[in-house]
């Protein structure tokens, strides 16, 4: 059996739902990206570039096309973020996170409504692609968004996150999907976590008294 093969094999079965490999592997790379997100490390990168890469050649294998073009542009992203962040420590030593902008703010919200709109008709044109035209789309669209946004250090990623698991969660009950609505409401505390952990690092510095800067305000 090939290593391919075998990734598309069952590893387990849990609520009624057998879970492969694939999926299992890539779930819990994801769900590592979110922990070293949440501490800033740039470990977050390449655990979710093996995760894109584990799902390309799963769905490449499978012959699942759209699969393979969503994770392709994941683990482009993925790269992306990994090089933003190494230039960050390089020029800082550190991981600075932000909030973002109003206008950041706009384009992002801008381009998630966007994109969603193009990929939803997209997936509708051709039903091969997707499962769910629309929820697949927004779940999509809103991850990319989440990862442009912690790629940049904005503290909004953990917002894109939570719009996304606000419909993920729900879905995947009642598409009878148990294991993965599990997974969602996990990365929900992860998100929750990492919100409030960059949310008191990128409070500025309070002036104590004498002049001199409170250093409390990170983490």
């Amino acid at each position: 059996m090939s290593a391919l093969d075998w990734l598309d094999t069952t590893a387990v079965t849990l609520f009624d739902q057998k879970i492969i490999w694939s999926d299992l592997l890539g779930n819990v790379l994801g769900l590592g990206a979110l922990a070293f997100g949440w501490r800033r490390s740039v470990l977050a990168w390449p655990a979710q570039l093996l995760s894109g890469l584990i799902l390309v050649t799963a769905y490449w294998h499978a012959n699942l096309t759209g699969g393979v073009g969503k994770q392709v542009l994941v683990v482009a992203v993925a790269v992306w973020g990994w090089l933003q962040w190494q230039r960050g420590r390089r020029e800082s030593g550190e991981v600075r996170v932000r909030f973002a902008t109003w206008t950041e703010r706009a384009w992002l919200v801008g381009a998630a409504a966007a994109g969603t709109l193009a990929v939803g008709l997209l997936f509708k044109a051709y039903p091969s692609l997707s499962w769910n035209a629309w929820p697949d789309a927004y779940i999509f669209v809103g991850s990319v968004v989440a990862m442009v946004a912690m790629a940049r250090g904005l503290v909004e990623f953990w917002f894109a996150w939570l719009a996304v698991d606000v419909v993920g969660v729900p879905l995947a009950f009642d598409s009878g999907l148990a294991f993965s609505a599990v997974v969602y409401i996990v990365y929900g505390a992860l998100v929750l976590l990492g919100l409030r952990a960059w949310w008191i690092e990128s409070r500025p510095a309070r002036p104590a008294p004498g002049g001199a800067a409170l250093e409390g305000a990170t983490a």
